[in-house]
């Protein structure tokens, strides 16, 4: 008896805020509106707090609770996890308020939001591009601020996004061989262009291994006028390969790869 009359009052007050809710939401009171913004976005119900904000923005524009209505319609979205509407809103208030109290902040959480709104490695990488440079934006305009470690942290991420976009991409040249063309030679050119734009990359081995590869398929393959030029090139990639990774994983088959070579080049 005693927990269903528990249950009944917990009901009953959600009603009662519920009803609240509602009639705040009819309301032309909007400093009343505001406050109630406020106060849900404290007790972290960004839904309802959202809601209030969307319509506050506008009919608020010019006043002194505008600027602050658009910051929090910005973190509102970014706490429900909406990623994408969250940076458009941080976005929109540093081109709205350059100068303003939160620009700071936005220009952060608007990198920030890119950042959590980036797609996997094999997916087109055109959100992390754009999260890189909202995030370089934030650090040219804000060069002191506490968040540019974090910041920074965020980018080598995102870029080693776009180095495994290149090896997947790459792997996939190299996996296809000669089917429909020389696929290994868009495999080396691809590893080689990664390696050239992210030189610090933790996959450079990785990339590096699928270059002698892919040279040494070319060379297998090749048209007898190009083959001995190509065993060659082999070779030469097989002792830049050992002398940067002298203890590399793949050394066993780098070494197979180079007397195989070496062997074809001799003969």
């Amino acid at each position: 008896m005693k927990k269903n009359i528990i249950l009944a009052l917990i009901f009953g007050a959600s009603l009662s805020s519920c009803g609240e809710y509602n009639k705040l939401l009819k309301s032309t009171d909007y400093d009343y509106k505001y406050e109630a913004a406020k106060n849900y976005y404290a007790k972290g119900q960004y839904g309802r707090s959202a809601t209030l904000l969307n319509e506050l923005i506008t009919i608020m524009k010019g006043t002194d609770k505008a600027e602050e209505s658009l910051y929090m319609l910005g973190m509102s979205y970014y706490n429900q996890q909406d990623y994408s509407t969250a940076a458009q809103t941080f976005i929109t208030y540093c081109n709205t308020y350059p100068r303003g109290m939160y620009t700071e902040l936005a220009s952060f959480h608007a990198g920030k939001a890119l950042f959590e709104d980036s797609p996997e490695p094999r997916l087109d990488q055109t959100g992390t591009y754009a999260a890189i440079q909202q995030l370089q934006r934030f650090m040219e305009y804000h060069p002191r601020s506490t968040k540019t470690k974090e910041s920074q942290d965020m980018i080598f991420e995102l870029q080693d996004k776009l180095v495994k976009k290149d090896f997947y991409s790459a792997k996939l040249y190299y996996d296809l061989g000669n089917y429909l063309g020389n696929n290994y030679e868009s495999c080396v050119i691809t590893a080689q262009n990664a390696l050239k734009d992210y030189p610090y990359t933790h996959l450079r081995e990785d990339l590096s291994i699928l270059i002698l590869r892919a040279k040494y398929e070319m060379a297998v393959n090749s048209v007898e006028t190009r083959k001995m030029e190509r065993f060659r090139d082999t070779v030469d990639e097989y002792y830049a390969f050992k002398n940067e990774f002298p203890d590399s994983k793949f050394i066993k088959e780098a070494t197979k790869i180079f007397e195989a070579s070496n062997k074809v080049i001799k003969e």
